[in-house]
């Protein structure tokens, strides 16, 4: 990304803090413009002093006393100035880690699947930072060091020309020097940046996985992978650092052999009675003022270099597109492309027609499925591993889109439909659970965040998961650690379907829902669901056959396409790929 579109994206967040900048840079200047003042204040001063004996004491005391206020004065404007940028820092973090999070949720599934979670977080969090300390408070020392360049230049003209000219051509030297430096260190900030990143994937797949690194031994393998990541992290930043770091000495050896010229043609000029010795000592003042912010940019632009590779990773996340429907419409177009009124609740007809889809486009996974459910019937997807069961639910729940053809609900359109209502209308318990930190209550009530404690509590006892809550030491207020911590799996299975029963959307997905529940408790929770799913579209994806015997229709796949459809008997009654798994699977048992 461009700097010129970086700093584009920037200004978009900085819009509603404009007053605020604005008048932090005011108070700078005002600043800026004392600072100034103090050493011309400071000369005279000095001049006052005749000789021995020969000090005018009222005219010295009036110019310290004002050099004394312009001090203060511009110190308070300094901390006014330093106080409003950080809350224009602040509030322009945080609305980007708002708007980042906001894309994340709303990016498309194949984004998060091609990018690593590290990545992502270290973009949020590690590089927004460093563009809040790089471009905008480096923004604030970048305008102060141009205006005290350009005050102190004007003054030191008015007060001598000839060491003004000799300042003036010699310290420019120094920003070529760190421009030279800065241009070349870009490009090693990126590579730390990403250094870093990689790093922040490693450690979360690493603690994510704990358990398969220790039951596989893996812990030697693991930190062997850290130290690699570590140490080209290590080596990215020390070239980075040592690079930038060349600026400073540079810069300062150009400014000390201008403050040696500058004395020397100052100390000439008083011999010959063209400067008293006060206005020498404001004039070598002014140089050091004029040289200081030569070093302070030069520090600044190494620092910019550093936010603007940041800026393009976050900006680069905020510019992926996202799908063409995420808006959250509020009509939906029919078959025929109608615009009509969206329902309260779907019905749960679903058809899909010449439908493909594959998740690399050169690898094509499902080709022209074809499918007609009607609503209130029970579903039954199975086949072999690999076949594109969970395939086909994730095209149901939009998680990804289909390539080609038309997936319709209840006549309208899958694309015209917007996403937040359609999922309000699917639920669905997985095999792999679903909960986040918080308490079983918020859990539970997840989908209907609305619900009454009894509503609440109907739809644990519904799910069986209401006695081993109480004993719980907080009951329904007992807070979960990460993705659950502290319940078993088949404990948090039970919270994930009185999650669903609670909802009772007309729309139901229930992938081995009961596989990490003993078998006492899932003949009870089968009775539950049969009830539940009385009246509901219901699509059961299970590995044992002789569970989904009453299902309406049987649906198998194999090699990402539905190969057989119809209903337990009609399936047997033939020489069928279904029959083969049903009595393979029956051998098995």
């Amino acid at each position: 990304m461009k700097t010129k579109q970086i700093l584009s994206h920037l200004y978009r967040y900085l819009r509603r803090s404009l007053p605020l900048l604005a008048l932090a840079l005011l108070l700078a200047a005002a600043s800026v413009i004392l600072q100034i003042l103090v050493p011309k204040r400071i000369g005279d001063a000095i001049d006052t002093i005749v000789g021995p004996g020969e000090v005018a004491f009222s005219a010295l005391w009036g110019f310290l006393r004002t050099a004394g206020i312009f001090v203060l004065i511009s110190a308070a404007c300094s901390w006014l100035m330093t106080l409003l940028l950080n809350r224009v820092s602040f509030r322009t973090v945080r609305d980007i880690r708002n708007d980042a999070i906001n894309h994340v949720t709303r990016l498309p599934l194949s984004y998060l699947d091609s990018h690593q979670s590290g990545d992502i977080v270290s973009r949020v969090i590690t590089d927004v930072d460093q563009v809040a300390d790089g471009l905008l408070l480096g923004f604030a020392q970048f305008f102060t060091g141009i205006l005290t360049i350009v005050g102190t230049l004007v003054l030191m003209f008015m007060t001598n020309i000839k060491i003004a000219l000799v300042v003036m051509l010699l310290t420019p030297l120094s920003l070529f020097v760190a421009r030279f430096i800065a241009s070349r260190t870009f490009k090693l900030f990126r590579e730390q940046s990403l250094a870093r990143s990689a790093q922040t994937s490693l450690i979360d797949e690493l603690v994510g996985q704990q358990k398969i690194v220790q039951a596989y031994s893996y812990e030697g393998r693991a930190v062997e992978s850290f130290n690699a990541c570590d140490e080209k992290l290590c080596d990215c930043a020390l070239k980075a650092t040592f690079f930038s770091s060349l600026t400073n000495p540079c810069t300062r050896f150009v400014n000390s052999t201008v403050y040696a010229a500058c004395t020397l043609v100052g100390s000439f000029a008083v011999i010959s009675g063209g400067l008293s010795v006060g206005m020498l000592t404001a004039m070598l003042a002014y140089a050091g003022q004029y040289a200081k912010p030569f070093n302070e940019i030069s520090g600044v632009v190494t620092e910019l270099q550093n936010a603007l590779a940041c800026a393009s990773r976050i900006f680069e996340l905020l510019d992926e597109p996202l799908p063409a429907d995420e808006s959250l419409a509020e009509n939906a177009l029919s078959a025929d492309g109608t615009p009509v009124a969206l329902p309260e609740a779907l019905r749960g007809d679903i058809e899909f027609k010449h439908v493909a889809f594959a998740y690399v486009k050169d690898r094509p996974l499902i080709t022209d499925m074809n499918i007609s459910v009607r609503a209130g019937s029970r579903i039954a997807i199975v086949g072999p591993t690999g076949c594109g069961k969970t395939t086909l639910i994730n095209l149901l729940m939009r998680f990804y889109e289909i390539d080609d053809g038309t997936v319709t609900f209840d006549g309208l359109t899958h694309r015209s439909i917007p996403k937040p209502f359609l999922r309000r209308n699917i639920g669905m318990v997985l095999q792999d659970t679903w909960l986040s930190d918080g308490t079983i209550r918020d859990n539970i009530a997840m989908g209907k965040p609305d619900a009454t404690d009894e509503e609440i509590k109907e739809a644990a006892k519904a799910a069986h998961a209401h006695s081993f809550i109480r004993r719980l030491p907080d009951g329904y207020d007992t807070v979960l650690g990460e993705h659950g911590g502290g319940l078993s799996a088949g404990q948090r299975q039970l919270l994930c379907i009185a999650r669903v029963m609670l909802c009772l959307p007309p729309i139901l997905i229930l992938d081995e829902a009961t596989s990490s529940i003993d078998t006492r408790t899932e003949w009870k929770i089968q009775d539950a669901f049969s009830a539940m799913m009385k009246g509901r579209t219901s699509f059961i994806v299970a590995h044992r056959l002789s569970t989904i015997k009453n299902a309406d229709l049987i649906l198998v796949m194999k090699d990402g396409n539905v190969i057989e459809q119809g209903t337990h008997d009609t399936l047997m009654a033939s020489e069928s790929f279904y029959r083969s798994l049903y009595l393979a699977g029956s051998r098995e048992a």
